[in-house]
């Protein structure tokens, strides 16, 4: 089989530019093992990208592989839905063991925008349970991104990704941004950025039902790095405010911050943690909804009022992708994931800062085992990390920019020679792509 060929006659991309897609001649990949990817021309790449995020263990790992091909000889499909399998049951306890304390209460969902719905809609549910149907107001943060599905587009504010179907969005409330690329204050920030925070919700605590926040880091906004004690005084301010606060950790939970959670950094118990991605290693899709107790037992019928959260999927809880959840777990703690990330994780902060210097470069930022830089406008901007991008591919890593940003996200298991082979190439195509740019 042509592969390129067919692909072109029949697959549609996410997020990709199908005019630009066409003129590429694209890898197709095959195989892969550990971080690196191979094609069918037999051509290997880095994965500088976690394959999306989400690969955070390597591709092909023995024990998660094992778990889930022994998973399909027992049971493939179960419902959750008034029964319960014994895999799903396993996971949840795994699950609520490791999260920050009292997220006891597990749901599972297929994807991350499929969960970020679940949450929001258990957030509202939450309110009308005690009574309070009128807070109902969700608020979010500019630069959001919470999912594709229409109920999460409306929590983000990427008009890039959604102007097109804007019209249609029912849009949460805006907050302002801890966006340190562009801080006014720089290395005399104390968080000036949390007091439109404040004021947007003292002023409407009454009709809130909650914050959604993606902790310490705005992903698709072009890694966003911001301080953990944002995250502090949000989860204290919405505790006075009586307000739900929900972690997005879809991206940044599993040890990509450098913590098993994001919230972790930030020493903050949220009242809902929406995770998937790297739950399953990044194997199979699935995602989850941790809550709290309390806001688990509202949904309890009272006095004969039905409060059941009517809200479901087909492979919630699937017994083959809790498998592989339950293996990626299993790994984190047998090959002590979190302390091994520690070496990519001080190589990629150490040469950020490095490449922060180089002319063309706006400013670098670095966060356990996320590595983002933004191009100046002078130096070409989103033109100049696409053309990074486009000359890593060319010399075996593959990256992704996010506008004019270019970053690494490499998996956790990464080793110190493949951090800096990866880093060297990354390195080159910048100096070489901003020197093109700047001429």
């Amino acid at each position: 089989m042509d592969y390129r060929k067919t692909d072109l006659e029949h697959l549609w991309h996410p997020y990709t530019d199908i005019l630009a897609f066409e003129r590429q001649n694209f890898p197709v990949i095959q195989t892969a093992e550990g971080i690196r990817l191979r094609d069918t021309d037999g051509k290997e790449y880095l994965d500088g990208i976690s394959s999306w995020w989400c690969v955070n263990l390597g591709h092909n790992h023995p024990h998660i592989v094992k778990s889930i091909v022994q998973q399909t000889h027992r049971l493939q499909h179960s419902i959750t839905g008034g029964m319960s399998h014994t895999g799903v049951i396993r996971l949840s306890k795994m699950l609520s063991d490791i999260a920050p304390a009292g997220l006891n209460r597990v749901y599972y969902a297929s994807d991350g925008s499929s969960a970020v719905e679940a949450a929001v809609r258990m957030a509202v549910q939450y309110w009308w349970n005690l009574g309070l149907p009128e807070k109902n107001n969700i608020i979010s943060l500019e630069g959001a991104y919470h999912g594709d599905t229409l109920g999460a587009v409306g929590l983000g504010f990427l008009p890039k990704f959604h102007k097109p179907i804007q019209h249609v969005v029912n849009r949460s409330v805006q907050a302002p941004s801890p966006h340190c690329f562009h801080c006014p204050y720089a290395d005399n920030c104390s968080l000036q950025c949390f007091s439109g925070m404040e004021e947007l919700l003292r002023e409407n605590a009454d009709t809130t039902a909650a914050v959604i926040v993606e902790p310490v880091c705005q992903g698709a906004a072009g890694i966003r790095i911001y301080p953990p004690e944002y995250v502090a005084k949000l989860r204290r301010l919405c505790t006075e405010l009586n307000i739900l606060l929900v972690a997005d950790e879809i991206a940044v939970g599993f040890g990509r911050a450098g913590a098993m959670f994001a919230s972790n950094l930030a020493k903050t118990q949220p009242d809902l943690m929406v995770v998937g991605k790297s739950l399953t290693g990044g194997y199979l899709p699935m995602s989850a909804v941790l809550a709290t107790d309390e806001v688990y037992d509202s949904f309890r019928r009272d006095n004969g009022r039905d409060r059941t959260f009517y809200h479901g999927h087909t492979f919630s809880g699937n017994p083959v992708a809790a498998a592989a959840a339950i293996a990626t777990l299993e790994v984190f703690e047998t090959e002590d994931i979190l302390e091994h990330s520690r070496v990519p994780a001080e190589l990629m902060k150490d040469a950020f800062v490095e490449f922060g210097g180089i002319p063309g470069v706006h400013r670098s930022t670095a966060l356990g085992c996320m590595s983002a830089l933004e191009i100046s406008e002078q130096a070409g901007s989103a033109d100049t990390a696409a053309a990074v991008a486009a000359n890593a591919l060319k010399m075996g890593l593959f990256i992704r920019p996010l506008g004019p940003v270019v970053y690494l996200w490499p998996p956790l298991v990464t080793g110190k020679s493949d951090m800096e082979e990866m880093l060297g190439i990354f390195g080159h195509c910048l100096k070489h792509s901003l020197k093109d740019a700047m001429c």
